[in-house]
C-alpha cells in the first residue's frame, strides 16, 4: 500500500493556539484524510517546540519554570486539535527525552563528518525571531519579522558547513520544479541560494547565556539552536535514527514525507533543513508547502493589536464542519486570506445553506413525500439525466485532482459545479410536476439521479467535512464504509451505488442559514455619508468631465517609461467573487508560467464570474503583489470603458506572449 506523511511545523509554545495554527493543523488533518480516501496508509504528525530564548522568558514572565509553562501550553495545543475534528497520529514534543536523544545523534554524526566547526562570530541577534541576522537582510537596521533593532552580540559558538551544499541545494530545487510549492515561494528559495553566498548556520547557544535547551554531546557548555532542534523533529518522530536501518520502522515506512508551513519560516525549512539533510545523508522531503497568513481587518494577527482569533470558539459558534469548510475553500493555498464574522457567514449562508444543504432538504423531501423515503429504481435515464452525471464525474475527477494539487478552494469550487447543477436540474425537471401528472416512473428516475449525484458529493466532502459527510451519506441510506482507491475509481467510473428501497431520511438541515452579525454589518447597510463638495476649479472640471463621460486628458509620458511596462496575453482558467468586497472579482490567469497567478480586479459590476472563464486578456504583470481586502493580486486585467460599459482587453495570441 502507497504510504502518504504530512506533518505540520512544531508550534512555538509562547503563546496559547489561535487561528493560524488551527489553519495549518485542519489542512494537514484534510490531506491525511484525502490520501486516505485514495486508499493510501496516510500519517499525520504535529507536535510542540519547546526551547529557546523566548521560552524563559514567557515561564519567567508566567512566574513558572520553563519546564511547567510548556507542559501546559503543549497541553493546550494537544487537547484542541480533537475538538476541531483533528486525528493526528503523533504528537511530539522537544522536551521529550527520545526526541533529545536523536537530536544529539543527528549533532555528532555531523561533527563526525567535520561539517560542525568551532568559530567566534559577532552578528545582530534578534531575541524574538532566536536567530542572528546579516547586514543585508536587515530592513532599515530592523528585523524584518518583528521590526524591532537586534541586540549585537558576539561570542564564540559551532556552526553547521551550510554553504557547503549551497550549490547542491540549488541544483535540486531546478531539477524538481514541485519540491517546494506553491512556485511563488519556490522562486524565494532560489533567490536566497543565488542572491550571494550562502552563511554558514550558527547552531549553538552557550550556556552562560542559555541554558534551556538541547545539550551538545560534543561539549557540554552548549545547547543547540533552537532551529537545528526543532526541525529534527520531522524525523525524530518517526524514531530516527534507530529506526533507519530497520524495515519495519515508521522512518522507513513513511519518510520521506510532506511538510506543511505558512510563509514567514519558508527559509529554515526550505534552506536550513535540507542541507541538514544532504550532510546527514539523508533524504530529503517530498515537498515543502507553503500557505499564507490569516488577516483580520487586512492585518496579520497579532496579541498586541487584539485581533487573534479564538479557533474553537469560532468551530463552536459556527459549527465545526462549516469552520473546516470555510478555512479551505476561502484561502486560495499560498496567497493571504481575510477572516472576519461576515465573511464566513457568507460563505456559509451561499455555499451550505443555500447550495449543499438546500439541496439535500427539497430532494430528500421529495423522496419522502413520492416514495415514502425509499429509493426509487433507475429506470431509463434521459439526455439531461446523463448530462448531470457526466458534469458530477467530470467535476469529481476534477475536485481530485485539484486537492492533490494543494489548490483547495479550486478544488471545492469544482466540487460545486455539479451541486449547483442540481438544484437547476430539480427546477427544470419540476418533480411536484411529474407527480402531479402521475409519471411515476420518469419521477423516480429524475429522484434516483438526484439521490445518486448528491451521494457522490456527500462521499468526497469527507477529508474537510468527516462528521457532516457521514451523516449525509447516512441520509441517503449508504452509511459510511472503508476507503480504498478501488472503492474511490468506483465512485467516479459507475452511476449507480446506492440500493433501491434502501431507507432515505426524510429531510435535511445540517446548514440553516445564520443571521450577520450586526457589529458586521457589510458597507451598503451603513449610513452613507455626505459626500464634500469640491474644494477647488480643478476638481470640478474633473467632476464635470466624469459626468459629461469626458476623460481629462493625461500628462505625457517618455517611451522609457511605457517600456518598462510588461504586458502579456493570458486566460482566465477561473473567476469568482471576492469573499468579503462586493465590487471585486477573483481571477487564476495563465500567464504562460508554471503556475496560474491570482488577480483581484474591481470589475464585479460589469461582468458575471461565470462569463468570463476561458476569455483571453491583456495582464500588467510587472506590478509588485498588493493585498485587496485579503486576497494579494499579482497584476492587473487591463479593461476599456465607454457609455458606463466596460469590456476586457483581449489579443489572440498564446498565452504569456509579450503586448508591445
Amino acid at each position: 500500500m502507497k504510504t502518504y506523511y504530512i506533518t505540520t511545523p512544531i508550534y512555538y509554545v509562547n503563546a496559547r493556539p489561535h487561528l493560524g495554527h488551527a489553519y495549518s493543523t485542519i489542512v494537514a488533518d484534510t490531506l491525511k484524510r484525502f490520501h486516505t480516501m485514495l486508499g493510501e496508509d496516510a500519517r499525520m504528525q504535529t507536535g510542540t517546540d519547546e526551547h529557546g530564548d523566548k521560552i524563559v522568558k514567557a515561564a519567567a514572565a508566567a512566574g513558572m519554570t520553563p519546564q511547567a509553562f510548556t507542559d501546559n501550553i503543549s497541553g493546550a495545543f494537544r487537547e484542541l486539535w480533537p475538538q476541531l475534528g483533528i486525528e493526528a497520529d503523533g504528537f511530539i514534543r522537544t522536551t521529550d527525552p527520545t526526541h533529545k536523544k536523536a537530536v544529539q545523534a543527528l549533532l555528532q554524526r555531523l561533527y563526525d563528518k567535520g561539517d560542525i566547526y568551532f568559530s567566534e562570530y559577532g552578528g545582530h541577534y534578534c531575541y524574538g525571531c532566536e536567530r542572528f541576522y546579516t547586514e543585508k537582510e536587515l530592513v532599515d537596521g530592523l528585523c524584518p519579522q518583528h521590526l524591532t533593532r537586534p541586540e549585537y552580540i558576539s561570542e564564540k559558538n559551532y556552526f553547521f558547513k551550510m554553504s557547503k551544499y549551497q550549490d547542491k541545494l540549488r541544483q535540486y530545487i531546478l531539477d524538481n520544479p514541485d519540491f517546494i510549492r506553491p512556485e511563488r515561494y519556490r522562486s524565494e528559495a532560489l533567490a536566497m541560494l543565488e542572491g550571494g553566498v550562502l552563511e554558514d548556520l550558527c547552531i549553538s547557544r552557550p550556556k552562560s547565556r542559555l541554558t534551556w535547551g538541547i545539550e551538545l554531546p560534543f561539549d557540554k557548555d552548549y545547547v543547540s539552536y533552537v532551529w537545528f532542534d526543532a526541525l529534527s523533529n520531522y524525523i525524530t518522530a518517526l524514531g530516527w535514527p534507530e529506526g533507519e536501518g530497520d524495515a519495519g520502522s515508521l522512518y522507513q515506512k513513511y519518510w520521506p514525507g510532506e511538510h506543511l508551513v505558512a510563509k514567514d519560516i519558508l527559509k529554515p525549512h526550505g534552506i536550513f533543513w535540507p542541507t541538514m539533510l544532504m550532510a546527514a545523508d539523508l533524504p530529503l522531503y517530498r515537498h515543502l508547502n507553503v500557505h499564507g497568513y490569516w488577516l483580520v481587518r487586512d492585518t496579520k494577527m497579532s496579541k498586541s493589536l487584539g485581533n487573534v482569533v479564538d479557533p474553537l470558539r469560532a468551530a463552536e459558534h459556527f459549527g465545526l464542519d462549516a469552520f473546516r469548510y470555510f478555512l479551505l475553500r476561502e484561502m486560495n493555498f499560498g496567497s493571504d486570506a481575510s477572516y472576519s464574522a461576515e465573511a464566513i457567514t457568507t460563505r456559509i449562508n451561499a455555499d451550505l445553506a443555500n447550495d449543499l444543504g438546500n439541496l439535500f432538504s427539497r430532494v430528500l423531501s421529495m423522496n419522502a413525500k413520492y416514495f415514502q423515503s425509499k429509493i426509487p429504481p433507475l429506470g431509463d435515464p434521459s439526455e439531461a439525466d446523463d448530462a448531470l452525471c457526466e458534469l458530477t464525474d467530470a467535476s469529481a475527477a476534477n475536485y481530485v485532482q485539484l486537492f492533490g494539487d494543494m489548490r483547495f478552494s479550486q478544488a471545492l469550487d469544482a466540487l460545486w459545479t455539479p451541486i449547483r447543477a442540481m438544484n437547476k436540474y430539480v427546477d427544470e425537471q419540476a418533480p411536484w410536476t411529474l407527480a402531479k401528472a402521475g409519471q411515476t416512473e420518469r419521477l423516480g428516475c429524475v429522484l434516483r439521479t438526484l439521490l445518486e449525484n448528491m451521494y457522490k458529493v456527500a462521499y468526497l466532502l469527507w477529508p474537510i467535512m468527516p462528521t457532516a459527510s457521514a451523516t449525509l451519506q447516512s441520509q441517503l441510506g449508504r452509511p459510511l464504509g472503508a476507503f480504498s482507491e478501488a472503492a474511490l475509481n468506483d465512485l467516479l467510473k459507475y452511476r449507480a451505488h446506492l440500493r433501491t428501497g434502501a431507507d432515505t431520511a426524510p429531510a435535511s438541515n445540517l446548514f440553516p442559514r445564520l443571521e450577520l452579525p450586526k457589529e458586521e454589518a457589510p458597507e451598503a447597510a451603513k449610513p452613507k455619508k455626505e459626500k464634500k463638495p469640491a474644494q477647488n476649479k480643478a476638481e470640478q472640471t474633473k467632476s464635470e468631465q466624469k459626468k459629461s463621460g469626458q476623460e481629462a486628458p493625461k500628462a505625457a509620458i517618455e517611451l522609457a517609461d511605457f517600456q518598462k511596462l510588461d504586458l502579456r496575453v493570458g486566460t482566465i482558467l477561473a473567476a469568482e467573487k471576492h469573499p468579503s468586497a462586493d465590487r471585486l472579482l477573483r481571477f487564476d490567469v495563465d500567464l504562460g508560467e508554471p503556475q496560474p497567478r491570482q488577480i483581484v480586479s474591481g470589475i464585479a459590476a460589469f461582468f458575471r464570474p461565470e462569463d468570463l472563464v476561458g476569455r483571453k486578456v491583456v495582464v500588467v504583470a510587472n506590478l509588485p503583489p498588493r493585498p485587496l481586502r485579503g486576497l494579494e493580486s499579482q497584476g492587473m486585467i487591463l479593461t476599456a470603458e465607454a457609455d458606463g460599459k466596460l469590456d476586457l482587453l483581449t489579443v489572440n495570441a498564446p498565452n504569456g506572449a509579450p503586448v508591445a
